[in-house]
């Protein structure tokens, strides 16, 4: 009676109807190696709680899809990417939050083949690799105190073309001009720059160097803007 209830209204015959022992197997298993991939990502990584929390059941939800296609592989691929784009539908994610996703479908993939141990074994190993590369601080850029963005406001009859040379190649290696806005009805020019200074601890000689020129108007430094690489 219990078989005939989990049979699906399609199957045929000859198909395999899971066991409900073997589904709710699947299914804990999947929720723990959730929990393990979602308590390894928080290792030195910035998160949401509703990222974490998919995070964790990602697993079990790829791991159900897999089995219900009953071994077409191509389908449940199909389905389950599809569900991995939920996410970054409106908010874009970083690489490491997209890596963590196909690793947590990864997971419930394995899973879903029945898998269990190779399942496991993939997160640990996996989730060590992403932990130490966390730990070691891998592909940060080095001398990143040094590559800054730095905007500046300046008068409509200043030209912007070269004004600012002489100061760039005193304190800095490299500059390029990214980006020119008017503002305050075109009386006004915003100039955004990305520099990488040859010395830390010049800042505050080049910004006031550059006030002067500028005639004391707003300038604002900061770290320099990664967005393309964080995609």
């Amino acid at each position: 009676m219990l078989q005939n209830i989990f049979r699906g209204l399609f199957d045929a015959e000859t198909a395999n109807v899971i066991a409900v022992s073997d589904f709710m197997i699947c299914i804990v298993c999947s929720l723990i190696i959730g929990f393990v991939i979602a308590a390894m990502y928080m290792y030195k990584s910035t998160y949401s709680k509703s990222f974490i929390v998919t995070l964790a059941m990602l697993p079990a939800v790829v791991c159900v899809v897999i089995m219900m296609v009953n071994g077409n592989i191509g389908a449940g691929v199909a389905v389950a990417g599809a569900f991995s784009l939920v996410r970054f539908r409106s908010v874009p994610g970083t690489a490491k939050e997209i890596g963590v996703l196909f690793m947590a479908m990864g997971a419930g993939l394995i899973m879903g083949m029945g898998y269990i141990a190779y399942a496991f074994l993939f997160v640990i190993i996996l989730g060590l690799v992403n932990m130490l590369y966390a730990q070691l601080d891998f592909g940060a850029k080095k001398q990143k105190a040094l590559h800054k963005t730095l905007r500046i406001t300046i008068p409509e009859d200043l030209d912007y073309t070269d004004v600012f040379d002489d100061i760039f190649d005193r304190y800095t290696e490299k500059s390029e001009l990214v980006n020119v806005k008017t503002t305050n009805m075109g009386s006004l020019f915003k100039l955004t720059y990305n520099l990488t200074f040859k010395t830390e601890n010049t800042e505050k000689a080049f910004i006031d160097e550059i006030r002067c020129r500028n005639g004391n108007l707003e300038i604002t430094i900061s770290n320099q803007e990664t967005a393309v690489a964080e995609l």
